[in-house]
């Protein structure tokens, strides 16, 4: 995968402290921010699977069945 820079500003004690981690692990502050970003999208994904479940449970979301949708769409499985 391709690397995309990205710019963007952090709050004094956070910044001190990614360095504070980055030096006691022997990591680059790139690296470290990585593991952060995939354990949060990791921890986030979690709670919008469970939003999901309960929106359909409630009736909020519906969910069509794959075979009807495919067939409407023409697509052969």
């Amino acid at each position: 995968m391709g690397t995309i820079k990205k710019l963007f500003a952090l709050d004094e004690g956070i910044a001190r402290e990614l360095d504070i981690v980055a030096a006691a692990v022997n990591k680059t502050q790139k690296e470290v921010v990585e593991t952060a970003l995939d354990f949060y999208f990791d921890y986030t994904d979690g709670i919008v699977a469970d939003k999901i479940t309960e929106e359909i449970k409630n009736g909020t979301m519906k969910v069509h069945d794959s075979d009807k949708v495919y067939d409407e769409l023409g697509i052969d499985l």
